[in-house]
């Protein structure tokens, strides 16, 4: 298990960009594939973007392929999620996740953080 806490998140205008952290501690923690996972209010939680251990993979949903770019440094035990062009759609609270393995499934995702929330207004 990775220890995560999530940051960056806020009140941003529609078209704006936002940028998420999420710091992990604990073991093995650059053996973890770290996502982004979303909950809007009334909604199941999502799947958003994820990157593999060594940074060489990476998904991202259909919903924010092409204005997310996930990226970790292993040295800062440190993930990002820039989000650029938000729409209100986007609003949502933001959960940063681990998995033993590669996949955007949550149900493989055993470390969960807080979740920070992301507020976009139109």
């Amino acid at each position: 298990q990775v220890t995560l806490i999530e940051s960056g998140g806020g009140l941003v205008q529609a078209g704006g960009s936002l940028r998420l952290s999420c710091l992990v501690s604990g073991s093995a923690s650059d053996d973890y594939t770290l996502a982004w996972f979303r909950q809007a209010p009334g909604l199941e939680r999502e799947f958003v973007s994820a990157i593999s251990g060594s940074g060489g993979t990476t998904f991202y949903a259909l919903s924010v392929k092409g204005r997310a770019t996930i990226s970790r440094d292993n040295a800062k035990n440190a993930m990002y999620l820039q989000v650029n062009s938000l729409k209100s759609e986007d609003t949502a609270v933001y959960y940063c996740a681990g998995s033993r393995t590669i996949t955007d499934s949550i149900g493989l995702y055993s470390s969960w953080g807080q979740g920070t929330q992301v507020t976009v207004s139109s």
